[in-house]
């Protein structure tokens, strides 16, 4: 009954729309797109017949969202994931897909005579034989990897089957003693965190006078199908610490993990608490979840049948490769990084410009079955991080035993890892805690260099023994701060840190780790 009042109040809506749109009158529309929906923003939309389409489309897709709301009775995820299925059909179904139906379609056609269609179709064909055949793309001029992209000066020190190890070179004539290490997530190169000079996290931190070191994770193939979170811990960031330590010796060092790289600093962290392993000075997470409840929509990808058939398809092929991860992500937001794209390429002729993020994001990485499944199951399925039931080494850890402290960065319309499931870090934590809260998504919000144009971030600390604030008191009492929250964590990181020192050598060849060769160095070059 509910159901039926919504679609006879949106039809009312509709008819007295169109009433007054169709005599000239200045009506109001009485539904709009989501913040996030690009598709109807040409002005032509605002005209009739066009404007009527587009409204009956989005009174439509209004009453299949409360159709699929959540209700008593009903699983959540079981209403996530038939709205999520709907939402699918309807993007499919849009007016702005259609040449017909779409006037910004009908306008460039008629002022090139067709010729944005001809043109269209030669980059649909194009498009099409890159899909089905998967041959990978060179960058575009201006965003070559060494050259223009991850570009900072350094060395690879350290090398094994895993990873690469750079050591940045110094900028300032002094640096603060304890290194920082970076661990980014292995499902996407480490250059996000080093793109252009001028968005450059790396060379950011490089030059207020920090020693910056980098893991460059290997991308790996079907033989490397057996690697498992265990050795992403002890090959990964474990040989890291003891290669930092040994060419910087007697320092504690500050660790930032990004994503799923924060995931595994957060284990190898509350790993090392137990086993009473001092050497890390902080630790910092950057759009990185230790407990899954929450996780966003990618929970509805998450449940024992679709694991099992991610399971047998990695089990065929070795690894979960690129484009299948892609088209993941894209159907989350599937109006805007699949329809969209689609009508500016292939009807509007508006070819893809490159930006640096934009190349980085193509460049993907595969995942090692075996620590995909491990992941699957253990955190995202089963939740054993927070629930106390992970073992390291045939022990459990927990989170509560990590004493140094953190600096957590969630962003706010992060549709892979939501803030307030970020922010879940600082329940099951006793120690000094900084969150930040900033302006952007999962990548754009991280990436936010001083400068940036209309950017802001929230953050406050939470002292060791304070009582638990949850997400929304904590939003309401943390007032907003326009612009780049780099130089606060600069600071805090200074305030971890020593009295400056000398820089310490590149490597440290009586150690046997003398210099491999020159930042990027080889790995992120691996197709």
């Amino acid at each position: 009954l509910e159901l039926t009042e919504r679609a006879q109040a949106n039809a009312l809506k509709l008819l007295a729309y169109a009433a007054g749109a169709t005599t000239d009158k200045e009506v109001s529309a009485p539904f709009s797109p989501r913040h996030y929906d690009h598709r109807f923003v040409h002005s032509l939309w605002g005209k009739t017949p066009f404007n009527l389409w587009q409204q009956s489309f989005l009174a439509t897709q209004d009453w299949w969202f409360h159709a699929t709301q959540n209700m008593r009775g009903l699983r959540k995820q079981d209403a996530d994931r038939m709205q999520f299925q709907v939402r699918q059909g309807l993007d499919l179904l849009s007016p702005s897909n259609f040449p017909w139906l779409n006037p910004e379609i009908i306008d460039q056609s008629v002022k090139t005579g067709g010729k944005n269609l001809i043109e269209g179709a030669s980059v649909f064909a194009d498009d099409m034989i890159q899909t089905l055949t998967q041959a990978h793309k060179p960058a575009p001029e201006g965003y070559r990897i060494g050259t223009d992209l991850a570009r900072t000066k350094g060395s690879v020190v350290f090398r094994n089957a895993l990873f690469e190890l750079i050591q940045y070179t110094p900028q300032t004539e002094t640096v603060h003693p304890e290194p920082v290490l970076f661990v980014p997530a292995w499902i996407m190169k480490y250059y996000i965190l080093d793109l252009s000079a001028q968005n450059s996290m790396v060379n950011y931190l490089v030059s207020q006078g920090f020693t910056v070191f980098m893991i460059s994770w290997c991308n790996p193939k079907a033989d490397q199908a057996e690697l498992s979170l265990e050795d992403y811990r002890k090959s990964g960031i474990l040989a890291a610490l003891n290669a930092i330590e040994t060419i910087v010796p007697g320092e504690k060092i500050h660790a930032n993990g990004y994503c799923l790289g924060g995931t595994l600093l957060a284990i190898t962290a509350a790993t090392m608490a137990r086993d009473c392993d001092e050497r890390l000075a902080s630790i910092t997470l950057m759009a990185a979840q230790v407990d899954f409840a929450e996780a966003g929509e990618l929970l509805l990808f998450v449940d024992e049948s679709q694991v099992a058939f991610v399971e047998d398809m990695m089990w065929e092929q070795g690894y979960l490769d690129r484009p299948q991860m892609a088209r993941t992500f894209a159907s989350i937001r599937a109006e805007d990084l699949i329809y969209t794209r689609a009508v500016n390429r292939y009807y509007l002729n508006k070819p893809d410009l490159p930006t640096d993020i934009g190349v980085w994001n193509g460049d993907t990485t595969r995942m090692p079955a075996r620590m995909h499944s491990e992941y699957l199951r253990g955190l995202f399925l089963e939740n054993r991080l927070t629930a106390g039931r992970f073992a390291v080494e045939g022990r459990v850890i927990a989170l509560k035993d990590i004493a140094a402290p953190l600096f957590v960065i969630a962003t706010e319309a992060d549709h892979i890892a939501p803030w307030r499931s970020v922010y879940k870090t600082a329940l099951f934590t006793d120690c000094d805690l900084t969150f930040v809260l900033t302006k952007g998504g999962h990548n754009g919000g991280i990436i936010s260099e001083p400068g940036h144009a209309n950017r802001h971030y929230r953050i406050a600390n939470r002292r060791v023994g304070a009582h638990y604030k949850g997400p929304d008191p904590w939003l309401a009492d943390a007032d907003p701060t326009d612009g780049s929250w780099w130089p606060d964590y600069a600071k805090w990181l200074a305030a971890q840190s020593g009295s400056r020192i000398t820089p310490p050598r590149t490597g440290a060849p009586q150690a046997g780790l003398p210099p491999l060769c020159d930042a990027p160095g080889t790995y992120v070059h691996q197709m």
